[in-house]
């Protein structure tokens, strides 16, 4: 067998030849670009913010850059402990020293002086790791010392009163009362399809919401919408994946598209004053601020957010029992340790085990 000769393809200058145990400048930042281009806008503001935290930190703790290593666990720990309120005497305090807090502060890195939430913390560990794995790093959050103080850590918060604040859930009746609030003209209009949407269509998360396309939309019948998901958090594959949107919803979706009609671009667009509909499309913080609005001129107490809606759509799922599956075929979820939280909740609103005493108007009758 004849084998061709190839040396006339090698490059005539041994310049151009790449190490193989590394990558160029040029290839590290062409995989950085992959990285952000795949990455949700929020949660790449998220992780840069978080990154521009761990800098200043470093800096002012132990004088050494972000760019200088692989970070030992011990630092890991330090900064738990600096930033994680711990009950003492009564009371509470971090080890962060005054001094750095305030300038964390003024640098703008940080909001206001004081103790991080659990939830903040770990976030910020969390992009930790992801900056070590990203340069091809052992990541310090993987010792048992880090995840042992951080969950201890955790315990002993909560066995003090302070709980890991999650966003109100918005069942069926929060998201009703809402929805009554939706009668100020096209913007009214467009927040109830929106609302719809992200409750009804599987609770949708924000930025699935705001990415979705006019071109995403085929009527199936009357009273039936499909609308397709492309990438998500959760399934980054190139499939598009067809969800049912029906009954109210569906009415809904057809009110917004009469009312600005569009052959292509954002389906969820910005609503001037005077109720005219722009070409730009919302953004996720857009989405949060239209649930906030909703549930504040609705009366309702709680903290409320854009997964607001996510979660009461799988609490009132099991509310009203329907099978887990089900649930978790339309909203995505992949971890059902995540989605059961919410679940269980809901069930055991209509579960007889909560309501095992009759009701003193029962009794009276």
């Amino acid at each position: 067998m004849n084998v061709m000769n190839h040396t006339h393809l090698l490059p005539s200058s041994d310049n151009a030849l790449l190490a193989v145990d590394r990558l160029d400048a040029t290839a590290r930042a062409a995989a950085a670009a992959f990285v952000a281009a795949g990455t949700a806008a929020n949660t790449l503001r998220s992780y840069r913010s978080a990154l521009a935290y761990w800098a200043a930190w470093l800096q002012l703790r132990y004088g050494r850059t972000l760019d200088a290593g692989p970070l030992e666990d011990t630092v890991a720990v330090q900064f738990i402990l600096d930033h994680l309120a711990r009950p003492v005497d009564g009371g509470w305090a971090h080890l962060l020293p005054p001094a750095l807090d305030a300038a964390l502060v003024d640098a703008g890195v940080k909001a206001k002086l004081g103790a991080l939430s659990y939830n903040t913390v770990r976030q910020r560990l969390a992009v930790l790791a992801k900056w070590h794995a990203l340069k091809d790093w052992p990541s310090p959050t993987e010792h048992t010392a880090v995840k042992t103080l951080l969950r201890e850590a955790r315990k002993a918060q909560a066995r003090h009163g302070v709980s890991v604040r999650k966003k109100t859930a918005a069942v069926r009746e929060p998201l009703e009362a809402m929805l009554a609030t939706c009668t100020d003209g096209v913007r009214g209009i467009r927040d109830r399809a929106l609302l719809l949407l992200a409750w009804s269509g599987g609770g949708r998360r924000r930025s699935e919401v705001v990415g979705l396309q006019v071109s995403d939309l085929r009527p199936l019948d009357a009273d039936t919408w499909l609308y397709a998901l492309g990438t998500t958090k959760t399934d980054t594959g190139d499939v598009r994946r067809e969800k049912p949107l029906r009954g109210a919803a569906a009415q809904a979706l057809t009110a917004w598209l009469d009312a600005a009609p569009a052959n292509s671009g954002p389906l969820f667009r910005r609503v001037y004053k005077g109720g005219r509909v722009g070409t730009a499309g919302l953004s996720g913080d857009q989405v949060a601020r239209i649930v906030q609005r909703r549930a504040r001129l609705a009366g309702l107490p709680g903290d409320w957010a854009a997964h607001s809606l996510r979660s009461g759509f799988v609490s009132e799922a099991g509310r009203q029992g329907v099978p887990l599956g089900d649930v978790m075929a339309m909203t995505e979820h992949r971890s059902i340790p995540t989605v059961m939280g919410y679940f269980q909740a809901g069930s055991l609103l209509g579960s007889r085990a909560s309501a095992l005493l009759p009701s003193p108007a029962a009794n009276e009758s």
